[in-house]
């Protein structure tokens, strides 16, 4: 079962549903030649960026407490019933379970650096006279992550030797708790109808993994006799792969990768698409609703205008100019996978995408650009710009995920994925009507 050649490694690597990092491939990929935008993702000619809005999930992580007492239970149990092991599993005699729970990895804290990094020179006539306006969700791993990216841009802008100005760093973050009823855009738990519904049914990922486990479970168990895992804790063991990859300071892909062949690995990652697409995303009825207020926040900073939200922001914060200032080029906001899901779905990203059908995969290309791997890895994206352009007397705006332009919906895109600030904000009338918002207490 193993791989015996970079390209499968790559494939594996890409293939980790959420759980893969983002910014960081083995050997000499680039992230653009395994993911490519069709519009180019540099800023068009004639046109100079004058607005920048990052949206970033936390870095690589241990998996979570929960997870991670799972995940050792099993590797125990292995240990204590398995005294044969086939030639392909052997190593599992000798692993140590050593995964940690809920913190940055070394591997997630150098993405994130290497994200402040990039930024800063992808903005940089921006960001050599400006320092961003940065956020931060409460999580121990998301406050470190916003953290390590502003030491990012911090170093980029001490290597800039075009940049005078005086850099007051360590930047300050606005740190804003996360917890049951507590306003927060960039992880909001507001909405009961929504938090209940996620816990009655995962239905698609249930009859996914139907079809494409108990084979595997099945060889698994021929090669740890004694072992008697489940379905579900043959899951688990795909799931030490990303996390005992992203364990590793460099990156090494774990050797519980090759457990696995390149065409279960697409199994999994759409196993794990299915669960983001309907539990936060545009599957899910609520899923949209919970990232109107992070919306209606940006349209307030394109616009210069006062937040216009009755859902999860908080009002004192976003009406004082020093808590959620309108007057800055740059903003970097920083959140999770999940609640991204729910902005990614109320800008309306993804909507061409057809809903993923549960009983045979769709690539990420057929699912017009969606899978959890291309859309929330570690340490994902999302840049908003605006840009003034030669011969135009409005200003466009421009969505990116992940290095890859989106094409904007409902307000006249151009060719190069653009909308000007009117239509687009305009478009944005699902957010401003305040998504479903009614429906959460119902």
């Amino acid at each position: 079962m193993a791989f015996a050649d970079m390209k499968h490694q790559l494939t594996v690597f890409m293939t980790g549903g959420q759980r893969h990092h983002y910014t960081l491939l083995p050997g000499n990929a680039t992230r653009n030649e395994m993911l490519p935008s069709k519009i180019s993702p540099s800023t068009p000619k004639d046109c100079k960026v004058t607005f920048a809005q990052l949206l970033a999930r936390h870095g690589a992580r241990d998996p979570t407490a929960h997870k991670s007492l799972t995940y050792a239970a099993v590797i125990d149990r292995i240990h204590h019933t398995v005294t044969d092991y086939g030639s392909d599993v052997r190593f599992i005699k000798d692993y140590q379970y050593t995964l940690g729970a809920d913190q940055l990895t070394l591997l997630g804290q150098r993405q994130m650096i290497e994200s402040g990094f990039k930024f800063y020179k992808r903005y940089q006539g921006l960001t050599s006279t400006n320092s961003p306006f940065v956020r931060a969700s409460g999580q121990e791993r998301v406050v470190e992550s916003a953290k390590k990216w502003t030491r990012g841009f911090h170093e980029a802008r001490l290597a800039d030797k075009s940049s005078g100005v005086p850099d007051k760093y360590p930047y300050d973050i606005l740190i804003i708790p996360e917890g049951d009823g507590l306003n927060n855009t960039l992880s909001p738990d507001l909405c009961p109808a929504f938090e209940d519904s996620r816990h009655d049914d995962n239905g698609h990922q249930d009859f996914w993994a139907d079809q494409y486990v108990p084979p595997l479970t099945e060889r698994l168990n021929k090669y740890l006799p004694g072992a008697n895992l489940t379905d579900e804790e043959t899951i688990y063991m795909m799931d030490l792969c990303p996390f005992n990859t992203v364990a590793d300071e460099k990156g090494k892909l774990s050797r519980f990768c090759d457990l696995f062949t390149v065409e279960e690995w697409h199994n999994y990652d759409y196993y794990q698409s299915l669960g983001k697409w309907y539990d936060f995303g545009n599957g899910s009825p609520l899923g949209p609703t919970q990232g109107v207020g992070f919306v209606n926040e940006l349209l307030a900073r394109l616009t210069g205008r006062p937040v216009a939200d009755h859902t999860t922001t908080n009002s004192t914060l976003d009406g004082s100019n020093s808590t959620f200032p309108l007057d800055k080029a740059l903003y970097a906001d920083f959140s999770h996978d999940n609640d991204m899901m729910g902005i990614f779905a109320a800008f309306g990203l993804y909507n061409q995408t057809d809903p993923l059908p549960k009983d045979r995969r769709i690539s990420a290309q057929e699912a017009k650009g969606f899978s959890a791997s291309w859309v929330v890895p570690f340490a994902a994206r999302l840049y908003v710009e605006k840009m003034a352009c030669g011969g135009s007397d409005e200003e466009f705006v421009r969505i990116l995920v992940n290095d890859r332009v989106i094409p904007l919906q409902n307000c006249d895109a151009d060719e190069l994925g653009r909308c000007t600030l009117s239509s687009f904000v305009e478009s944005q009338g699902f957010a401003k009507n305040g998504g479903h918002w009614e429906k959460c207490f119902a």
